[in-house]
């Protein structure tokens, strides 16, 4: 049995190799084109230290210059030595240029396109080989606007492994592909889409995790939340979404029945608009709870535009919390320019 190791290079590709049962992280890698950096094969130089962000392994044997005791403990490996007993996801130290490798193209057909209110699209391709676009849940791809060369990124909405990819698009006034999908998108149109890419992806659950959406920074929970109503968790979570008007919250049937798959999953939504009449008001750092915060023992996980993510940082910092890891990706809805 062979396992499927996911390879996150430090300009934001990552490409899947599979791993036969026993073989080292390096000697898959390479047997499928791509080249690790390694200037030996027996755990002596410490040029292919990595870090395993998921997965169990036997980190085999290997020298103290090489990877000291702390640094293993800690989830650092040597990829010539890590024998996967999992499907594992690992850190490379390097671009995936140096490694020979690049983000694969695959093409999608538009089924449909619909709008979920006047600032959202939702967007959904078939893909017709799945296998060759596998992804972390909370990456993004590039996508090809037709009949230009320009490219915008969106964050996949869907699970990995789901046949049908979704996206949610802001609907930004003289956008390239907002024009394009509200004005002439039709389906059977084949969109060229590369990637994954994205280092914004759920890790191993191994406490609370605390996620903190804005506008269509809802997508990558819901690609992460689909992935565990699929493997299930033993932790709690919790999602706080936040968008400017009653009009801009969309897909909350969907939270609902994520909610109903996830025993342990809870969210809330609330409304910037001082004239909402919704429940929740302000912003979602109105409604972060000491319960929530853990104490700092929690994974916060965070997208939305660069204000919110400024605001919750300050936020951490007055009330001295610092979460054991906080991930987050920054989007501009007006540039379309990155993911969401």
């Amino acid at each position: 049995m062979g396992f499927k190791i996911a390879l996150n290079f430090e300009d934001g590709v990552t490409r899947f190799v599979e791993s036969a049962q026993g073989e080292s992280v390096a000697d898959a890698a390479y047997r499928q084109g791509i080249n690790i950096p390694i200037d030996c094969r027996d755990g002596a130089c410490g040029t292919c230290k990595s870090f395993c962000e998921a997965g169990e392994y036997d980190g085999g044997s290997y020298i103290e210059d090489a990877l000291s005791d702390d640094e293993a403990a800690e989830g650092y490996c040597l990829t010539c030595q890590m024998r996967p007993k999992t499907d594992c996801v690992v850190r490379i130290a390097a671009s995936s240029e140096v490694c020979k490798t690049k983000a694969s193209d695959i093409e999608g057909e538009v089924i449909s396109v619909e709008r979920l209110s006047a600032s959202t699209i939702s967007l959904s391709l078939k893909l017709p080989d799945v296998s060759r676009l596998a992804f972390l849940p909370g990456q993004y791809v590039s996508i090809r606007v037709p009949g230009t060369m320009e490219t915008r990124a969106y964050s996949f909405s869907s699970p990995p492994g789901a046949e049908t990819a979704t996206f949610l698009i802001r609907n930004v006034p003289g956008g390239v592909m907002s024009g394009y999908l509200t004005e002439a998108a039709k389906p059977g149109d084949r969109l060229v889409l590369r990637g994954p890419l994205g280092g914004f992806y759920l890790r191993d659950v191994k406490r609370p995790v605390l996620m903190l959406a804005g506008g269509t920074g809802l997508a990558p929970f819901l690609s992460m939340l689909g992935q565990l109503a699929a493997t299930g968790s033993a932790q709690p979570i919790h999602l706080i979404y936040g968008v400017t008007t009653d009009a801009d919250l969309v897909e909350i049937p969907a939270l609902e029945q994520l909610a109903r798959a996830i025993p342990n999953f809870t969210f809330a939504t609330c409304v910037a608009d001082a004239g909402s009449n919704h429940p929740l008001k302000g912003y979602v750092t109105h409604h972060l709870t000491a319960e929530h915060l853990n104490a700092g023992e929690v994974d916060v996980y965070l997208c939305g535009p660069p204000p919110m993510v400024e605001a919750v940082r300050i936020y951490f910092r007055d009330q001295g919390v610092s979460p054991v890891n906080f991930h987050y990706e920054k989007f501009a809805p007006s540039a379309e320019a990155s993911a969401p």
